[in-house]
């Protein structure tokens, strides 16, 4: 890549100039390169003459303009200037663009993704109790999560999907009891779900399954057992039907873990026994305690209930240590923002238990509001309370469903128009993406209907895309490796759907310009091959958001080219 040329040159011309800075040789830094926003400050940058300066006592501008001047210039760097406080600014030739045709080429579907690191990821998300389908607010956290992980596997980690979810306790208890309150009403037995319990229609649907499946025999069982029945087959069967969404809407999971198998293994009693040993936990109240307030939570958190019975906190805390125990360099948790709370005692926890904290990383994500045409959206025609996911799957599909609930910052409210989102024109982002990839597998099919076959990419001569808008979309696919690490590095995945809008509109533009098939031959050749790296690119980072690629779009203003 360019950038690797650079450094190297970079790093050498600083190596020639440390004699005459007093600076060290072995002690010369990597210098960091960075991509100017303005056209007229260069192709690239650095700032390794202020990162120098403080390092030999020297001005910034004066260590620049040492290492400036050893910066040699030919056919690929211009000019070199210096700016600003320090800064080094390189101009290249068009020449590196060139090259980068053949490296996309080269790559074709993999161009993006780095070489294995050797590191290891773990991320949790999703992560919803069994108690009841997945809503629309879990979707946001789905598709989240999901492309978190494309992105980190796109940046050389080795990720695992994981999900987490509590089988027992409250929660699983209030599902029993108000399943059975549905199933015996079913037989015209009075019955309440109790206060607290889940109202959904969907309890309705999960009684009619179950009596449908075991008929009448559970009335006459001990209710004990009924009840254990009962919650054992409302979990079974709620699990089962979000599997059924996620693998819908493209998620799928490596590994499974649940709150029961914390407890029964003794991780719990584990974690707590080591925070207590550390000094962390006490006893009062009849309750084992945390000293949350040591790490910036507003009061302590209590671990083990008077009834002898561990928190989520409590949980939490053994789950850090399981997944310590299993080598993740970094563990990532995706969480809705009313989770904000949670996150000082839990990067606390893990301090005291020995895990370095920066291996965690809690991403929080904010919620989603529904409208359908600019109005608000508050019931679900189907429920009567909560737009469950696969409602909105059913409206939207799932490719213009994640697209769009990646379109912001994870830390942003999101507003979800329905009716814009399922809208299949040009003003829809999702769409017009889709649309630049389906316009080259058009534009390549066209070219073969006319008789000009692609020669092999090797043998062209790709020194003849000189036009600007064909240089500016050659720019524009270089930019991806880059788009990967940030979103990777940062964990947000929302840079590869601005990226993949900025691409297509580029793509686009370039279009307009520049007419692919002429009677020129030889510049047919190489816009055709720029045009199929574009369709490369765009089709590999929709793939990091789980977004299809289609090849045709006959719905969206014609598959002309």
């Amino acid at each position: 890549m360019i950038q690797d040329t650079l450094t190297r040159l970079l790093a050498d011309a600083v190596s020639a100039a440390a004699p005459d800075l007093g600076l060290d040789r072995a002690n010369v830094p990597t210098p960091e390169l960075l991509k100017p926003r303005v056209k007229e400050h260069g192709d690239w940058s650095t700032n390794i003459a202020l990162v120098l300066a403080a390092q030999v006592g020297r001005p910034p501008r004066a260590v620049a303009e040492s290492v400036a001047a050893r910066i040699p210039t030919d056919d690929l760097i211009l000019r070199v200037e210096v700016a600003g406080p320090g800064f080094i600014n390189l101009f290249l030739s068009d020449r590196w663009l060139h090259d980068l045709l053949p490296e996309i080429l080269e790559r074709g579907p993999t161009y993006g993704r780095d070489q294995p690191n050797g590191k290891r990821v773990q991320v949790e998300f999703v992560s919803a109790n069994p108690t009841g389908p997945l809503h629309v607010g879990t979707a946001r956290n789905a598709a989240l999560g999901d492309s978190l992980a494309n992105v980190l596997e796109a940046a050389g980690y080795e990720v695992e999907r994981e999900y987490y979810w509590n089988d027992t306790g409250t929660q699983m208890e209030l599902l029993g009891a108000s399943v059975e309150a549905r199933y015996l009403e079913l037989f015209g037995v009075e019955a309440e779900v109790p206060e607290g319990g889940y109202q959904g229609g969907y309890l309705r649907d999960l009684a009619e399954q179950i009596k449908r499946d075991l008929g009448d025999r559970l009335l006459e069982e001990d209710p004990v057992k009924r009840r254990q029945i009962l919650t054992e087959e409302a979990r079974r069967r709620m699990w089962d039907a979000i599997m059924q969404t996620l693998e819908r809407f493209g998620v799928r999971f490596d590994t499974f873990k649940t709150e029961a198998e914390l407890v029964e293994s003794g991780e719990v009693a584990e974690a707590v026994e080591r925070l207590r040993r550390a000094g962390y936990a006490y006893d009062a109240e009849g309750a084992v305690w945390f000293r949350s307030t040591d790490f910036g939570d507003d009061k302590d958190r209590v671990l083990i209930r008077r009834s002898g019975e561990p928190t989520y906190f409590a949980k939490d805390c053994a789950y850090l240590l399981d997944k310590a125990g299993r080598g993740f360099d970094r563990m990532v948790y995706v969480w809705g923002a009313d989770h904000h709370g949670d996150v000082k005692r839990v990067l606390g926890a893990a301090q005291v238990l020995g895990i370095d904290p920066s291996r965690v990383q809690i991403v929080l994500y904010q919620l989603v509001s529904l409208y359908r045409g600019g109005e608000p959206v508050r019931m679900s025609k189907r429920t009567g309370d909560i737009i469950w996911l696969d409602e909105l799957l059913d409206e939207v599909g799932p490719d213009a469903a994640r697209y769009t609930l990646l379109t912001r910052s994870h830390d942003s409210a999101l507003d979800f128009d329905i009716e814009l989102v399922k809208r299949q024109s040009m003003d829809n982002p999702v769409y017009y993406v889709q649309y630049a990839h389906a316009r080259v597998a058009s534009l390549l099919r066209v070219a073969s209907e006319q008789g000009v076959a692609l020669r092999p990419w090797k043998d062209v001569n790709f020194a003849l895309l000189e036009h600007q808008s064909e240089l500016d979309l050659l720019r524009k696919l270089g930019e991806l490796p880059e788009v990967v690490a940030t979103a990777a590095e940062a964990l947000v995945p929302h840079r590869l759907t601005r990226y993949a809008e900025e691409a297509a509109a580029t793509f686009h533009h370039f279009y307009s310009e520049c007419r692919v098939i002429t009677d020129d031959e030889r510049l047919t050749q190489a816009r055709l091959w720029l045009s199929t790296a574009t369709k490369h690119v765009i089709a590999a980072t929709l793939g990091l958001i789980g977004v299809s690629a289609p090849e045709s779009m006959e719905r969206i203003g014609g598959d002309a080219p």
